[in-house]
């Protein structure tokens, strides 16, 4: 043997492939509809810097001394409403998405490839999707956030933790992370046309409402482009059907806390409007890629109580993309360039 092998021979050959690694992500879900596993989750999620940005001593101060001892139990009661036998809606949807981008790459024959699902906060968490992917010897890795409109308190809070986690690894695989994709022709063609069947088999509502997640009005001021996002994404939808602006209306949902969010209000909103003679609503929500707690639970029930207490007649939830074969092909688009 050369009294050189030592030095050049490579101890890491074999153990690396040519694939490339999808990690699939979206924000996450308890696991399990109860106060326990709430408690958990809402330590975690509520911990973010991102998510709460208040001085950080005085908000773990009121975190774990008062809205973890009361909050996991309502929450649980909201979870208990939507789980199903599979489990959380959200996790299954978000499996049954990664599956069919998969298939769909491999369909269009990009062959070497491994995809696996991770959430930002709970289970499958982004530390065990990363690790999966360096198992099976990946050293290049698309992230692939499922939150159409960028914000910090999403797809950065995504960055964030994937950083974290790849700081204890001693060789970083090569990143390509996708921070949004709020106007891809693919993606507003998808909500297009879920809006069109809808309104072919259930008739032109007064008004037709695109409730997005709301954010702290404070995030805005500081430069958080979601808010922007939200209405270029509305506008190109309703370019894309041909609708009456004036039949269609961007709100916000899902505040907590007492600071002013993103306005105007969902709930508010749904409230004024059998006033003002509006009865017949549809509503979507197009930041959420996959139905869960704010879409099934607030959205199809909370605010429907809302609508039809203040006297509203017909009020019907437009489900989110989820596993639909365009907004499969609208994600696919969005990896593909980067194959």
């Amino acid at each position: 043997m050369s009294r050189f092998s030592a030095i050049t021979d490579n101890p890491h050959e074999g153990r690396f492939n040519s694939k490339t690694g999808i990690l699939i992500t979206n924000l996450g879900s308890p696991d399990a509809p109860t106060a326990k596993a709430l408690r958990v989750y809402l330590a975690e999620f509520l911990s973010d810097p991102r998510i709460v940005e208040i001085p950080r001593l005085i908000w773990l101060m009121i975190l774990h001394g008062i809205i973890l001892r009361v909050r996991p139990k309502k929450s649980a009661h909201a979870y208990q409403s939507i789980w199903t036998d599979e489990g959380s809606p959200l996790i299954t949807i978000s499996r049954a998405q990664t599956d069919k981008i998969e298939k769909q790459l491999r369909i269009e024959g990009f062959e070497d490839i491994e995809v696996e699902l991770a959430m930002r906060y709970g289970n499958p968490s982004i530390e065990s999707g990363l690790e999966k992917l360096r198992d099976k010897g990946i050293t290049r890795i698309i992230i692939v956030p499922l939150y159409p409109q960028y914000s910090s308190a999403t797809t950065g809070s995504t960055f964030d933790q994937i950083s974290k986690v790849l700081r204890a690894w001693r060789w970083v695989p090569e990143l390509h992370f996708i921070n949004g994709y709020h106007k891809h022709p693919l993606y507003i063609e998808s909500l297009a046309n879920s809006i069109r069947e809808d309104l072919e088999a259930n008739g032109e509502p007064d008004k037709l409402v695109f409730s997005y997640h709301g954010t702290p009005k404070l995030f805005l001021d500081r430069g958080d482009p979601y808010h922007c996002f939200c209405q270029q994404t509305t506008r190109l939808v309703v370019e894309k059907l041909n609708l009456d602006k004036e039949k269609v209306m961007t709100t916000f949902q899902s505040r907590f806390g007492k600071a002013e969010w993103l306005q105007p209000y969902t709930d508010k909103t749904l409230e004024s409007f059998p006033s003002q003679g509006i009865k017949n609503v549809a509503i979507l929500s197009p930041a959420f890629s996959a139905d869960c707690l704010e879409t099934l639970e607030e959205l199809e029930v909370e605010n429907r109580e809302v609508f039809e207490s203040a006297g509203g007649e017909k009020y019907r939830y437009i489900p989110a993309l989820n596993d639909r074969d365009d907004h499969i092909k609208a994600i696919t688009a969005l990896i593909k360039p980067l194959l």
